[in-house]
């Protein structure tokens, strides 16, 4: 017998202002996409009195907006007043922080006139944004000295081969570029000084500056390869001034965020276990001088997902544990010293020490998306509200849910359910998988392009995004319980998940579709074919149809072999890959399937989805069609390619999981009225 409990959200802290819902508040629609708004970036100024912060703003092609990826603002809260808009207009910026001084802010961005990705500030005083300093080629993770003299910054050399594509040569070779980034300085006083490499030993991809400017730590990997970059990076501390190696750090699996303590002599990191651990949320600290390492919570219960260094002897950690968060504060032995009280719906996401000690985050919740804020002497102050338009919505019931698997594990994950009254059947479900499978879904806001969220359950449909077994967020142990076992547990919770909610009286079983992207596209094309009779509809989006095509054509075959199937190929593998992969079960199919992907991914082939398309067209007569979208990579980024998939996704689920449906129905035509849409009417092209 399968067990499950539903949990009810907890109340906003009364530091936090909510505003009534107006009787007349209408669902969520398609259109509201566009006004989704999240807060980013979070430094606080040195000085500690001003925040600044990064918004993204989502152009809006039903309005008529030119198609793009969503532009960046910039905002100021400086003490107690409003946020103050000091960059908007198109165009994204990124890599915001504060000059030593506090008198400005630096950003990366490309504008017009610019070669490549270039340094700019802006004065606290107002007026223009300057370019403070451009390279030969687009600057990634940057810092300025304590005295404001000299700029490090990590960049590529220049390509110095000739250039024949102009008379029609584009050949090239795959992953023969062997260009390192390095680390590089360069005077911000001597505007004829030439930017100098000061460490290219290894690819670098970031580094922290120690408070006194004489050192810096940065992480980098043997190659450029996107799989070296997850599987090889290690910690190197450097001399700022002759760019000597002092020590190396040497991780034991993944790294994740890293930054030097108040006095440089050691370093808070975030990374994996071992070698086989699937992510980076283990609190570490290192000793800046020897490279010692020390590992503080391999065995805690939870994710970190962000840290910064609340004093010399102390470690504030943003911890995820299941579906909810927490504000927690380590000493350098692993203790937990104590937790800062935030509002119990909030899930918070990264957090920033200002110079007088108060914490500012960026959180969001079932109610609202990310926004900013502070933790004051009277709780938590909400400091930013950039999504008023959500007083005008009424959002459906939202909640942690867990139930116990048939092998007696328990599994976590949130529920939307919509408002008004539950069909004596149950609720149709769009079960929504993330991807990773070292990811996790929290109890706070769940609604983008791909996700159904509050605009499905404005439709009437009840959505559960699981924490499938091979989640984070529960710890090391259970984020391995998927491993060498591709599509076992970890896709049978997804069934056992649909059951307990049928089993609750919440669902209709007979009416169950499923979605999700990369892994959760992999398992919306198990759920397709070698579960098939548990789910009414599909759409896998850049999903895994063969794992050994998979192998070949990924760009990460390494990470796959360390962290997933723990074996390669060749070691007697071949046929349990082929065993679990979709396609090896296409036949079996009656679940109407739409697959969709962008045509340059490099994580997940495109092939992937031809594969499964035409397994399942030449092998049954089930409802499937293929959507590819040019120029998109691993997840779409552009306004209309989002809006595009949203659209299609639920026209599939209302085809499919309606209350007359057949598994038989004739697709949805490919074709969208986009003109109608534009003016306001949804239905149009989504019967």
């Amino acid at each position: 017998m399968r067990s499950f409990a539903l949990k009810l959200a907890g109340l906003v802290s009364t530091a936090v202002l909510a505003t009534a819902t107006p009787a007349l508040a209408r669902p969520m629609d398609m259109s509201d996409l566009a006004s989704i708004r999240h807060a980013g970036n979070l430094p606080v100024s040195p000085d500690g009195t001003a925040v600044a912060y990064t918004i993204s703003v989502p152009r809006d092609v039903l309005a008529g907006e030119d198609d793009g990826s969503a532009d960046t603002h910039l905002y100021v809260i400086r003490g107690d007043a409003a946020p103050e808009l000091f960059i908007g207009g198109h165009g994204s910026i990124s890599g915001v922080s504060f000059a030593p001084d506090s008198s400005a802010i630096h950003f990366r961005t490309r504008r017009d006139g610019d070669d490549q990705t270039s340094l700019y500030a802006i004065s606290l005083s107002g007026g223009e944004a300057t370019k403070v300093f451009e390279f030969e080629t687009g600057l990634g993770d940057y810092a300025v000295s304590p005295d404001g003299e000299t700029l490090y910054f990590v960049a590529r050399p220049k390509d110095e081969s000739e250039d024949y594509s102009s008379k029609g040569f584009k050949a090239y070779a795959f992953e023969e570029d062997d260009r390192l980034a390095g680390l590089w300085s360069v005077s911000l006083t001597d505007e004829e000084a030439d930017a100098e490499p000061l460490w290219t030993d290894e690819h670098v991809s970031a580094f922290d500056l120690s408070a006194d400017g004489s050192k810096l730590v940065l992480s980098a990997a043997p190659t450029n390869l996107v799989d070296d970059s997850l599987m090889e990076r290690d910690l190197f501390v450097v001399d700022a001034t002759s760019g000597d190696t002092i020590s190396t750090i040497e991780m034991p699996g993944k790294l994740g965020p890293f930054e030097f303590s108040p006095s440089g002599d050691a370093i808070g990191l975030l990374g994996g276990a071992d070698q086989s651990d699937t992510s980076d949320g283990v609190l570490m600290v290192a000793d800046a001088a020897t490279g010692e390492l020390t590992q503080l919570t391999p065995n805690a219960l939870q994710h970190i997902q962000d840290i910064d260094w609340l004093s010399e002897e102390e470690i504030l950690a943003v911890a995820h544990r299941g579906v909810e968060a927490a504000l927690v504060v380590y000493d350098l032995e692993g203790a937990e010293l104590r937790t800062f009280e935030t509002p119990s719906n909030v899930v918070v996401r990264s957090a920033d020490i200002g110079g007088n000690a108060a914490v500012r985050f960026i959180a969001d919740s079932p109610q609202h998306p990310r926004e900013v804020f502070a933790t004051v002497d009277i709780g938590v102050q909400k400091l930013s509200n950039h999504n008023t338009w959500l007083t005008e919505i009424d959002l459906a019931a939202q909640s942690g849910f867990s139930f116990t698997a048939r092998d007696g594990r328990e599994i976590e994950g949130v529920l939307i359910t919509p408002e008004g009254e539950q069909p004596e059947a149950g609720w149709p479900l769009i079960m929504k998988v993330h991807g990773g499978p070292e990811a996790h879904d929290s109890d706070g806001w769940l609604t983008n392009y791909s996700s159904g969220g509050q605009i499905a359950a404005g439709k009437g449909y009840a959505v559960f995004f699981p924490n499938y077994r091979g989640s984070t967020g529960r710890g090391v142990a259970f984020a391995k319980e998927h491993q060498a076992d591709y599509a076992g547990k970890e896709f049978n919770d997804l069934v056992d998940g649909k059951l307990a909610l049928v089993e609750a009286g919440i669902v209709d079983g007979d009416r169950v579709g499923i979605t999700g992207g990369s892994y959760g596209g992999y398992a919306s094309m198990w759920a397709a074919t070698a579960l098939t009779e548990h789910f009414a509809a599909s759409v896998p989006f850049v999903g895994i149809s063969n794992q050994v095509s998979k192998f070949g054509t990924s760009d990460i075959p390494n990470e796959m072999h360390l962290v997933h199937s723990l074996k390669w190929p060749w070691e007697d593998n071949w046929m349990n890959l082929i065993e679990r992969s979709p396609i090896f079960h296409a036949g079996q199919s009656t679940t109407p399937t739409l697959i969709m992907h962008g045509a340059e991914d490099t994580r997940v082939h495109p092939a992937q989805s031809l594969e499964l398309h035409r397994s399942m067209k030449v092998r049954t007569d089930t409802p499937v069609r293929l959507v590819f979208y040019p120029g998109e990579g691993h997840g779409n980024r552009r306004a209309a390619a989002r809006l595009d998939f949203a659209v299609r996704m639920l026209r599939w689920m209302d085809t499919y999981l309606a209350e007359d449906a057949t598994r038989d129905d004739p697709m949805p035509d490919f074709d969208i009225d986009w003109d109608t849409m534009m003016e306001g009417d949804e239905s149009e092209g989504a019967e």
